[in-house]
This record gives C-alpha cells, sequence and structure tokens, in this order.
C-alpha cells in the first residue's frame, strides 16, 4: 500500500516541466551506480552540486573511490574533462597557465592551462601550498581568470571537484576559509558496507582487466545542463522557508559550541542545493526536508567548533543536528 509521503512527487501539477530532468538524473545514478557500488548518497550530492552549479570538496580516506567515481560522473557528461594532480611544488602558472614571448610576432601569448575545462578534478587539493590554493579563488567564485591584465572566461559548463585525505597530515596544507566558502558541498566518503564490498569484487572479478571508464557513456549534453539548471533556478520557494534558511545559519553565528558560523553565502547555497534536491524528485517547489537534507553538506566545511569543543571530539555534523532541531519547521 501507498503512502502519502511515496506520492508526494505525484500529487500535483508541475508548472515546470522537469520530466526531462529527472530522466537524465536517473540515467546518470543507473549507470554510475553499476561500478561505483554502495555510494547512491555520494552520486546524488554530485547531481544536486551540478544542477545548483556548485562546486565539491570530496573528502575521504584512500582506495574508497573518491577519484574514479568523479572521474567516471565527468565522463557522464558530454564535456571537456581535466584532472590536476595537486603536489607541494605546484605553481600557480601550472594550473592557470602562463605567457609565453613569440619570437615571430614577437608578442606575449597566453597559453592556457588545465584549469581551461568543462570538469576540473584537482586530487589532493590541500598538498598544494597556499599560493597555489589562491589561484583558484577567482576562477571558481566568477569562472574566469585575470592574467597579465586580461581576463579569460571559462566555457559552460564550469565545474571543480576537488579531493582530499583526511588522516594525512604530513605534506598538506588547510584549505583557506575563503576557499571553502566556495566549494557548494563537502562530501564525506565513508567505508562501503560489507554487503557492498561483496558486490565490488564480484563486478570487479567479472569486468577483468577492463577499465571502468569504458562502460560509461556521456549522458547530458552542456545545453540540456543549462535548461536544467535554469529549471531548478525557477523551483518556487516560500517566504516562510525563506525565514527557515536564515534561522538555521543564524543559529550557527551565536550557537556556543561553534567559533565560526555560515556567511550569507551558506544561506544562498542551502537554498539553491534545497531546490535542486526539489527539482531531482520531481517537484517544481521545495518543502522543509530539502533544506534539512542540504545542511550538512554546505554546512560541514564551513563551520568551526570551538577549541572545547573540538577537543571533546565533537563533529561539526553534530552541531548542525542540534541547530536542525532546534530551528521550528514552518508550517
Amino acid at each position: 500500500m501507498e503512502t502519502p509521503e511515496s506520492n508526494e512527487s505525484l500529487n500535483f501539477d508541475n508548472r515546470i516541466p522537469l520530466n526531462q530532468l529527472r530522466e537524465a538524473v536517473d540515467a546518470v545514478k543507473k549507470q554510475l551506480s553499476q561500478i561505483v557500488i554502495g555510494q547512491d548518497e555520494f552520486i546524488e550530492l554530485l547531481l544536486v552540486s551540478l544542477l545548483a552549479n556548485g562546486h565539491v570538496l570530496i573528502e575521504g580516506v584512500p582506495g574508497i573511490a573518491k577519484t574514479i567515481t568523479a572521474k567516471l560522473f565527468a565522463r557522464s557528461l558530454d564535456t571537456d574533462f581535466s584532472r590536476i594532480q595537486f603536489t607541494p611544488d605546484l605553481m600557480p602558472s601550472d594550473v592557470l597557465g602562463t605567457s609565453v614571448f613569440n619570437l615571430k610576432s614577437s608578442e606575449f601569448e597566453f597559453n592556457q592551462g588545465p584549469i581551461f575545462s568543462n570538469v576540473i578534478l584537482i586530487d589532493e587539493i590541500n598538498r598544494a601550498p597556499a599560493k597555489t590554493q589562491a589561484a583558484l579563488f577567482e576562477v571558481m567564485e566568477e569562472r574566469q581568470i585575470t592574467m597579465d591584465g586580461q581576463t579569460y572566461p571559462m566555457e559552460f559548463p564550469f565545474v571543480v571537484m576537488a579531493t582530499q585525505n583526511p588522516i594525512e597530515q604530513e605534506g598538506t596544507y588547510a584549505l583557506p576559509e575563503a576557499q571553502l566558502d566556495r566549494f557548494l558541498f563537502k562530501i564525506t566518503v565513508h567505508y562501503p558496507q560489507v554487503e557492498d564490498e561483496i558486490q565490488i569484487l564480484k563486478t570487479h572479478h567479472q569486468r577483468k582487466m577492463e577499465s571502468p571508464e569504458n562502460t560509461i557513456k556521456p549522458i547530458l549534453k552542456p545545453e540540456d545542463l543549462r535548461v536544467f539548471q535554469d529549471q531548478v533556478q525557477q523551483v518556487v520557494i516560500e517566504d516562510k522557508l525563506f525565514g527557515y534558511i536564515a534561522q538555521l545559519i543564524d543559529k550557527t553565528r551565536n550557537h556556543p559550541h561553534l567559533y565560526l558560523g555560515g556567511s550569507p553565502r551558506a544561506s544562498l547555497s542551502v537554498m539553491n542545493a534545497a531546490k535542486a534536491f526539489a527539482a531531482i524528485q520531481g517537484r517544481d517547489f521545495v518543502i522543509p526536508e530539502d533544506i534539512k537534507r542540504s545542511l550538512i553538506p554546505v554546512l560541514r566545511h564551513r563551520i568551526i567548533l570551538s577549541p572545547e569543543r573540538e577537543m571533546e571530539g565533537m563533529s561539526p555534523e553534530t552541531v548542525i543536528d542540534m541547530i536542525t532541531h532546534a530551528v521550528e519547521i514552518p508550517r
């Protein structure tokens, strides 16, 4: 017997045609889930961030498919892909590009770096020093770079997916708060369940030595993605939900367990992510549950625990849950 909750996305007439968006999302999910086993939430958050036109920071221990999932996700898009391995000796010019003197024309010419692509995978972003990380500030926020007084815009779409290892400290640099704030989501990837790991072993055995990338086909074209992103922006959100988001973020700014709360950019990120969550569910309006689903991936990298709570081992997710329960859901 179907419950009202299970029919939630079916009991209304949409003002925005979301059928194609849902079909594309389901196709990407189905394709990736056949190779990336037990990481359904990871895949969904990548799709939500793409529809919300945001960048993602992916954190997890080595060997749990962070990089391969990002690569396969990029191959699901009919766009260019670039991978940059961050190292301690990486310079900003290695990422952005550099001007080279052309002897024939007697002029400097700009040679574009690997950042000039559509989907950028930055592996181990916290291994590069602050100077190189700072080179990403402009391009992540404004989707352009300025070199020698000349501005070079990025082609649509432009998405940065960065990975980092949470346990290795030697040879790593903490990301500046200003850079963390430019990521829509921080996705924490965990070990798979035992049943999922058995399935991973079976599928790997069945593939023999075939690369999983060969089984992925492009599904989303840039022109379709632009339409889908426009549709997400048209998703309706009521005034009382604006107040709900503002109250939740405001609670982070004066919470006794937090040293630093969320910025207005965090509020905007929650709103945009909630719209995308609604759209992939087939709804053209936001409900409080969409907002609640957005809070942890949006806030976990933006808030900073007080030194006392951090020493006690408290996590940002715990404080976010406390705030969620403390703010009344609008009716």
